[in-house]
């Protein structure tokens, strides 16, 4: 259960969270991306190979962090992201 927060089990964490502590848990992974552990470390390994890449690959077509996250969805464009790509 969510790396241990609020207990070892569903019902556990439903006795040990309130409603207000669930909101700010899902804020923080909203923002910060998963707790799993080796998806924060695949998140910061393809971080680091994402500098690496765009360092040496120049100014034209950048890499993204997701081309180096398999198990990570791309997010979608907003209406502005696309429009930009359009021009």
């Amino acid at each position: 259960m969510l790396n241990g927060i609020g207990g070892c089990t569903i019902a556990e964490a439903q006795q040990r969270l309130s409603y207000e502590e669930v909101q700010r848990w899902a804020l923080y992974r909203k923002k910060r991306g998963s707790l799993h552990p080796g998806m924060r470390t695949e998140r910061s390994t393809a971080l680091l190979a994402t500098l690496y890449a765009n360092t040496h690959r120049g100014k034209g077509n950048p890499v993204k962090i997701t081309d180096f996250m398999p198990h990570e969805e791309e997010p979608e464009l907003s209406l502005q992201q696309a429009m930009k790509t359009w021009q």
